[in-house]
């Protein structure tokens, strides 16, 4: 029986991608790198530190990865704060407020910055709902390795095959997939050119996981 549900945020529950694309392309260029689409698609569900590692083995870059992990998050946090049209996913505030009141366990599993993490769920008041908040950054590996999942099912109380994952992400699904999770990929317009074949469910609406239709999916 489903106990917990796990959330990605980036792309599930906050359309952030517009501010982090412009994050992330300010900052190759204040160290004149050029980053090309499909370089850039594969970064989505990574932690900002490893996708500046890659950047600074790819590109050569004289720079450390967390000088430019610092850049990014300058132009992000400028972005955040300045930014008054941001909004949660359509639907999916509703299917948090769902889960809880039905009573499963959300935990969040997101690559972002704990910093990054907090802005968004003190904005929106989403603490109320999860019994607690992982951050990739504060972890060795990044998606697609399965540790924020593995440690995001601990934090639930519960074992993996009560649990599922909602990703948007190939990395992310990977991720789950591998901590031994069913993995819900949300397959929205937010998302490009993402892979979700290895996903067990696939939906473009959040109305279709509500509670009543995933209860007994685990």
């Amino acid at each position: 029986m489903l106990k917990a549900v796990i959330f990605d945020m980036d792309g599930v529950i906050i359309d952030s991608e517009p501010m982090h694309h412009k994050a992330y392309h300010d900052m190759f260029n204040e160290v004149n790198i050029s980053v090309s689409s499909e370089l850039y698609e594969s970064f989505t569900g990574q932690s900002t530190l490893n996708i500046c590692k890659r950047l600074c083995a790819i590109f050569n870059l004289a720079e450390s990865p967390e000088h430019l992990v610092s850049l990014k998050r300058k132009h992000y946090k400028r972005f955040f704060e300045t930014n008054s049209d941001l909004s949660l996913i359509d639907g999916v505030e509703d299917l948090i407020k769902d889960y809880h009141c039905n009573g499963l366990k959300l935990v969040l599993g997101s690559s972002a910055a704990m910093t990054s993490i907090n802005q968004i769920f003190d904005r929106f008041d989403l603490n109320q709902y999860f019994v607690a908040k992982l951050s990739g950054a504060d972890l060795k590996e990044s998606k697609p390795h399965p540790e924020i999942f593995i440690n995001a099912v601990k934090a639930s109380g519960f074992h993996a095959h009560e649990c599922i994952v909602i990703e948007d992400s190939t990395n992310g699904i990977e991720a789950a997939k591998g901590a031994g999770v069913f993995c819900v990929g949300f397959d929205s317009f937010h998302s490009k050119n993402q892979d979700y074949s290895k996903a067990d469910l696939v939906i473009k609406k959040f109305e279709e996981i509500n509670f009543n239709n995933i209860k007994h999916l685990v």
